[in-house]
């Protein structure tokens, strides 16, 4: 029998203190019955002593020390998943947000998951083919990985991650592929402008979205990914198919997880953060991966924005530990109005070698994108030196890596929105870039295959 408390000690922000409570578990369900009769659902925080500390799943207005009452449910949060969630928009709790009737549970399942144990892990190898040249080539994204996006305010990172999801495939495999989007305390026009693209491009049919505003409570930010998460899991392990997860915007999770911590007056870490974040972040990005014997897999591209544009604050830093690289969307390359301003020098993707290649992407992408990185980064060097010394200081060969960076950044990084490039159509856009170069530049392409893909742009060239 459940039993029913009328012990409210103390109300703080969205968390609830009941004292002399037996055998509470750590987030177990709880109802509160408020003086006028309504209802509201809270989870178990923390419990210690007979003192259940709850954390309130909406408002704690109205809520009466004395007169409320507070009901454990011995149970967990569980999501009622199925495949017909497909195409469907809900809110940071998991309910309908599109005005679509409930979902008809095929399982319920808990939405605290587990990361994958690193035995059951298989080798990530399958190229992700993105249509964004800048990721394609330099930073390619393969099926399993966790890749963030470090962005800032300000920056069309939403908008990137809506063409990610649009575009993503899996070259010559005919697989069910899906996408779980989560967006985490955003705007309404924000909210308005991810439902409205996904339906233009008719991705919301292969898609589940999860959207949490920024009015919305902030303890639903703790939720939202674990629900997207859980779905993911459901779709990837239970009907084989690939689910690519994006969770946006990862800053906006820290930040109620700060004001959690602050709330229960635990002792605060690195600028006001709990201690004990890397472990909550890695909890939800440990939950990508392919399992050995599943033909599903779970690929996952956090986004945060960073605050103040440092990649130092916390939030990135610690992200950048656990997961296996970074896209970084730079400032400079967005205010000379390119599009996705996509900053390749500090991007890395670990795991790029195990998708590309012969059979994969193509034989000469590994060198391809060796000489483009350091093609650019010299001639971005050179442009710092012409600044100072004036090109006219500068040698011949200098000027090549200075019109090769100018022009690398406005035909390879530069794209339309809409714009879905293949990666052959990506590496021969490379191969034209760099035909300003004499062979002898080419010092980190094989001359075969120069020979092979770089003939047809070189010629009538040294």
């Amino acid at each position: 029998m459940l039993k029913e408390y009328q012990t409210v000690t103390a109300v703080e922000g969205p968390l609830v203190f009941v004292d002399r409570v037996e055998n509470a578990a750590y987030n177990e369900l709880v109802e509160l019955r408020l003086p006028n009769g309504e209802l509201r659902k809270g989870q178990v925080l923390d419990t210690s002593r007979g003192v259940a500390v709850v954390q309130v799943f909406g408002s704690t207005t109205g809520l009466d020390v004395e007169k409320t009452s507070v009901r454990f449910l011995g149970d967990t949060m569980k999501l009622s998943v199925s495949k017909s969630m497909l195409g469907r928009v809900f809110n940071g709790l998991g309910e309908p947000r599109d005005n679509g009737a409930p979902i008809v549970a095929e399982k319920r399942l808990d939405i605290i998951g587990a990361a994958i144990n690193p035995q059951a892990r298989s080798r990530p190898e399958d190229f992700i083919q993105t249509g964004v040249s800048s990721l394609d080539v330099l930073n390619t994204l393969v099926r399993g990985q966790k890749l963030p996006l470090f962005s800032s305010s300000g920056l069309p990172h939403n908008q990137l991650a809506v063409q990610i999801a649009r575009q993503a495939k899996v070259l010559g495999k005919s697989e069910g592929f899906a996408v779980v989007f989560a967006a985490i305390g955003i705007t309404h026009e924000e909210s308005s402008f991810f439902i409205k693209e996904f339906e233009r491009t008719g991705a919301l049919s292969r898609a589940v979205l999860f959207l949490n505003l920024a009015d919305d409570p902030s303890v639903e930010r703790l939720i939202t990914p674990r629900l997207a998460l859980t779905t993911a899991e459901y779709l990837a392990y239970e009907k084989d198919m690939h689910v690519l997860v994006i969770l946006t915007d990862m800053t906006n999770y820290c930040e109620a997880l700060r004001e959690i911590a602050g709330a229960r007056k635990e002792v605060p870490g690195r600028r006001g953060y709990p201690g004990y974040m890397y472990t909550d972040l890695s909890m939800i990005y440990e939950r990508a991966g392919v399992i050995e014997g599943k033909k599903g897999s779970i690929t996952q591209i956090p986004i945060l924005s960073m605050p103040s544009d440092d990649i130092t604050h916390p939030i990135p830093d610690l992200t950048g530990y656990i997961t296996e690289g970074q896209i970084v969307v730079g400032r400079d390359l967005h205010r000379k109005g390119l599009y996705p301003p996509i900053d390749v020098l500090p991007c890395l993707s670990r795991l790029m070698n195990l998708g590309i290649g012969k059979g994969k992407t193509r034989e000469d992408h590994r060198g391809m994108a060796d000489q483009l990185y350091a093609a650019y980064s010299q001639g971005r060097d050179l442009r710092s030196l012409s600044a100072i010394v004036g090109e006219e200081a500068l040698t011949e060969g200098d000027r090549f890596y200075l019109k090769f960076a100018d022009a690398f950044e406005s035909q390879f990084i530069q794209q339309a929105r809409t714009e879905d490039r293949s990666i052959e159509g990506s590496l021969d856009l490379g191969w034209k870039l760099l035909s300003v170069f004499p062979e002898r530049e080419l010092k980190r392409l094989k001359l075969e295959f120069i020979e092979k893909y770089g003939k047809k742009f070189r010629e009538g060239k040294p």
